[in-house]
């Protein structure tokens, strides 16, 4: 959707830019999410980056004035398109309600078939329907408009909604993880709509693929907001060497610091032995009374000018160490240490025996579907968006049944579905971890989520007042965090909320898990780092499933 400004692009004398001026805003509760950020975007492609929590969405949400910050100024010259996050779907919505023009479209159907009054006909934009498959095709969909959005996949949606943000060619374009849930096809569809964009564009992504696009990263830390001109590979570059200069700098500084204490504290004890000295002479009177009350003022005089002196030497040293230290974000890594599973090579995890489903009777897109996994395999799940790997999982985990066929799955196992619904969004962390792991009491809970950073009251919030990469990690802790992980997981593209750094803790994580994988991912990196030795790609309907092991393709895209 398209957002207009008290500045239009028509005859706007400035040109387009948004930005944010010592802007904070905290959440409902009060917790704090930006404090005193600021950043300008001009017209060019700018990824924004940062760790799961520390504000992105929120950059884009003040942006676009859905939200408004609780001190600071928002600024905005030129129009903006967003992407919409679909989570429920009307049953009714089309692509055309997406892209704000059934009714316009309604409309030249209206005139074609004779029936429009002339009114309307003075109204008709006779070139809507080609610039509306124009916009859809840019994105990788070949489908009328007319397309109800239940009828579409997650992937195939989000397609829908990035047409939806540059169907009006905006001055900016705001995307949050556009390329989340999308197959290679719809990854390639967005690389290729990025490389083409000349406008702006803010791009809030953990996708290195799509930030080696940008013009510009704009990361955000507990240390505010620092923009690196270029793309993802230059801005790692140089960030490693603001680090590395950072970190010696707040070397340099703790060595000083410690060499004046040490030196204050050698001073303070020569002064103190001498005083003790001369004490025990005029204790004895081997010094005249006058000499020994003019040495004494001089030792309080000279004690006194070297106090002031270490203490400004003190100051100084403290003020460079705190200035040093300012410069390096202190961050804990995520470590995901699992227990075993006890899953021995042979156990069968699971059978699927001639399994027929699909929504449409006519349209199954499972037919008689054969898969077995045996032992701790590591199988990625792929195929192009729509062709029913999310509907494979559902049917393992219980959650509808096949038309024909059967279904068994033979160990405990834990689906992290992309709506995350094991937890409950109304309990705490520590309220769920408690009910996913009965028999582990309270102090093996808390020490369990400490592990995966929810240390404390980070423990009681509400898993609904998490975010997108949050709520994973607190469901990772729920599931992995126990005494007893299930001996199958099953993940259905579990990196698309977590940051970077949280990636390759989960993946060195899953590194060390011994029980049995499934794994719907379209992150190639992602599937090498955890060691897929099996694809099964799912194909179209008209076409049988490929179920061939094929381990040189492991780290191939999806």
């Amino acid at each position: 959707m398209s957002l207009p400004t008290s500045s239009p692009a028509a005859g706007r004398s400035q040109p387009a830019m948004l930005s944010l001026a010592n802007a904070s805003w905290s959440a409902p509760d009060g917790t704090p999410v930006l404090s005193g950020i600021s950043i300008d975007f001009a017209a060019e492609r700018c990824g924004v980056v940062g760790r799961n929590g520390v504000g992105k969405s929120t950059v884009l949400h003040l942006l676009t004035g859905a939200l408004t910050p609780d001190r600071g100024r928002v600024t905005r010259a030129g129009s903006i398109g967003t992407m919409r996050q679909i989570v429920q779907v009307d049953a009714q919505e089309t692509v055309a309600d997406l892209l704000g023009v059934a009714s316009a479209l309604a409309l030249l159907d209206r005139a074609e078939a004779g029936t429009a009054t002339l009114d309307e006909l003075s109204e008709a934009d006779w070139t809507l329907g080609t610039r509306v498959d124009e916009t859809l095709r840019r994105v990788g969909l070949e489908l009328p408009p007319q397309t109800r959005l239940a009828a579409l996949s997650g992937g195939q949606r989000t397609r829908a909604a990035l047409a939806g943000a540059v169907f009006g060619e905006p001055d900016f374009l705001l995307l949050d993880e556009p390329s989340n849930n999308l197959d290679h096809d719809g990854r390639r569809a967005v690389l290729e709509l990025m490389a083409g964009w000349r406008a702006g564009a803010v791009v809030v992504s953990h996708d290195r693929e799509l930030l080696e696009a940008m013009d510009a990263i704009v990361e955000l830390t507990t240390l505010g907001a620092a923009r690196y001109g270029g793309n993802w590979s230059a801005y790692r570059a140089r960030k490693a060497v603001e680090l590395a200069a950072a970190e010696q700098d707040l070397a340099g500084a703790e060595r000083r610091l410690g060499d004046v204490q040490r030196k204050a504290q050698v001073a303070r004890e020569r002064q103190q032995r001498r005083d003790a000295a001369g004490s025990r002479k005029g204790a004895r009177g081997d010094m005249p009374r006058i000499l020994a009350g003019m040495r004494r003022d001089r030792a309080e005089k000279s004690g006194g000018e070297n106090a002031r002196l270490a203490a400004r030497l003190h100051e100084a040293a403290a003020q460079a160490h705190a200035e040093a230290e300012a410069r390096v974000e202190r961050l804990e890594t995520l470590a995901v240490t699992l227990a075993p599973t006890g899953l021995l090579p042979g156990q069968r995890v699971l059978d699927m025996r001639g399994v027929t489903f699909g929504y449409a009777p006519q349209q199954p897109l499972l037919d008689k579907f054969d898969f077995a996994v045996t032992g701790p395999e590591r199988i990625a799940l792929g195929g192009p968006n729509g062709t029913g790997k999310s509907t494979l999982l559902a049917l393992l985990a219980g959650r509808i049944a096949p038309s024909r066929g059967t279904v068994e799955v033979h160990v405990p196992f834990a689906l992290f579905d992309q709506g995350m619904t094991l937890l409950d969004p109304g309990a705490t962390i520590a309220d769920n971890f408690a009910r996913l792991n009965p028999g582990m009491d309270n102090n093996a809970c808390r020490a369990a989520l400490a592990r995966f950073q929810f240390r404390a009251e980070a423990a009681d919030k509400a898993v609904g007042a998490l975010s997108g990469g949050q709520t994973l990690r607190a469901g990772l802790a729920c599931v992995l965090g126990g005494a007893h992980p299930p001996p199958l997981l099953i993940l259905d593209e579990p990196t698309n909320h977590l940051d970077l750094a949280a990636i390759a803790a989960l993946e060195a994580g899953l590194g060390g898990y011994d029980g049995a994988l499934l794994v719907v991912s379209h992150d190639p990196a992602f599937l090498a780092a955890i060691g897929v030795s099996r694809r099964v790609e799912l194909q179209p309907a008209a076409a049988a499933p490929d179920l061939s092991p094929r381990p040189d393709q492991t780290a191939a895209s999806a």
